[in-house]
Order: C-alpha cells, then sequence, then structure tokens
C-alpha cells in the first residue's frame, strides 16, 4: 500500500503538500529514529509536519516531526522531557500512545506503544473512517477580541492550531465574514468565520501562524500558570 501511495504522490504537481512529504522523513522500519549530526536546513524547517504533544506533567504542545517510522518518531520539541515519560501524540487526528526513549539538544524520540498502518498515515486517512484529518489543535482557555465590519466582540478561545480557532459567543450573521483576531500576546490575525453552530465559530486564518510563535506564546501561558499555581495560598 505504501508504495503504490508513495506512486500517487510523485504524480501530483509539485506544492506544499508535496513539500511536506519530502521534508519529513519517512522509514518502514520499527525502529525508533535516532538522532544524525546533519543539521534540518531553515528552508525545510516550516515543511516538516506537525503533531501535538499531550504530556502529563506539561500539558500540550506542538512539535515538528523529523523522522517518522512505523515504530516511533524523532521530533523537535519545545518542552523538556525525560526517558520513560508516557506521552500521547495526534498525528494526523490519530491519537497514539507513546513512551520518551531518548533526548538530545531540543529533540526527542518517542517509541510506539504499538506500531502504526504508515500507510494509512501518509495516506492521511484515520483506518477504516476515510476522512480528512484538521491540524493539531491546542486546547486553550483565554479571551480574544474578534472585528467584524465595524463591530467588536469579545470570547472565549476554545482550542487554537496553526490553522485556525473556535470561539464564542459569535452571532450567526457573521459566518462567511471577514474578521481580524486579537489574542493576548499574539500578533493581530486576519482570517474568515468558516463554520457556526450555537453560537460557536470556527476561524480559518488567511496565512497560517508560524511554529515557533505559537509555540513561543504556549510556553509563555504554561509559565504563567506555573507562576501563578505556586503562588497560590496552600488549603
Amino acid at each position: 500500500m505504501l508504495g503504490s501511495f508513495i506512486r500517487r504522490r510523485q504524480n501530483r504537481p509539485f506544492g506544499q503538500d508535496n513539500l511536506a512529504f519530502e521534508s519529513t522523513i519517512f522509514s518502514l522500519s520499527t525502529e525508533v529514529p535516532r538522532p544524525v549530526e546533519r543539521r534540518v536546513d531553515e528552508r525545510v524547517m516550516p515543511m516538516l509536519r506537525v503533531a501535538k504533544l499531550v504530556d502529563a506533567n506539561e500539558g500540550e504542545q506542538l512539535i515538528r516531526v523529523r523522522n517518522l517510522s512505523a515504530g516511533g518518531l524523532m521530533a523537535e520539541t519545545t518542552h523538556r522531557h525525560e526517558v520513560g515519560d508516557s506521552v500521547m501524540i495526534e498525528l494526523n487526528s490519530q491519537q497514539i500512545p507513546a513512551k520518551v526513549v531518548w533526548t538530545r539538544e531540543g529533540n526527542a524520540g518517542f517509541k510506539f506503544d504499538a506500531n502504526i498502518d504508515l500507510g494509512e498515515m501518509l495516506a492521511g486517512r484515520k483506518p477504516r473512517h476515510g476522512f480528512r484529518p484538521r491540524p493539531p489543535r491546542l486546547q486553550v482557555n483565554c479571551k480574544a477580541n474578534v472585528r467584524v465590519g465595524k463591530l467588536y466582540y469579545s470570547v472565549d478561545v476554545h482550542d487554537i492550531s496553526l490553522g485556525g480557532m473556535k470561539v464564542e459567543p459569535i452571532e450567526e450573521y457573521c459566518l462567511g465574514q471577514k474578521v481580524v483576531v486579537v489574542v493576548e500576546s499574539l500578533r493581530p490575525i486576519k482570517g474568515e468565520i468558516r463554520w457556526y453552530s450555537e453560537r460557536r465559530a470556527g476561524i480559518v486564518f488567511d496565512r497560517p501562524l508560524q511554529f515557533e510563535e505559537l509555540a513561543e506564546w504556549m510556553g509563555k501561558r504554561l509559565e504563567l500558570a506555573s507562576l501563578k499555581a505556586s503562588f497560590a495560598p496552600k488549603r
């Protein structure tokens, strides 16, 4: 299956999706990818696949996948991990339990609890379901201002990804409207409201956020939350 999938991809026009496929290294091996001395070219970094990692201690973060095999992956991480840590990795809308098996200079190796079907993963669909995966979203709880024309809405942000966010409350007339979103500590973001349901709305950004800026923003939020927790009165 994997071979036929690669042949199909080679027949497609060379665009953004193809660059992402070429930039992240894939292997049919069940071994966890190991670190190499060769550095990833800065021009290639934005093309690496992005996944979500959930850690019981550090919460949620985005990671950039450098190497992916059927048995594990090597990724650039923004938080420190210890060998033996159990984590959950969301990749192409699949939830994959894994353990940290090595760390090195901002990178880590993760061994999947069970080998994955790499052909299904690369085809971009969950086994037996055939739906299009969405970009990994980080669960957040913060405020934002959304400008729709000349009106401003103060909303709660429920989740955010490189390509969009979910907010509420929003009125139904805003569906399909162009907006500007201002979230604490992030630059103003232009986008469009693509879906609406019971005063909740999905905003798709005109230009995706950079991996670094979203990772830094999440890191600051985690630091602030930890700081507040340390000063909270003990019961």
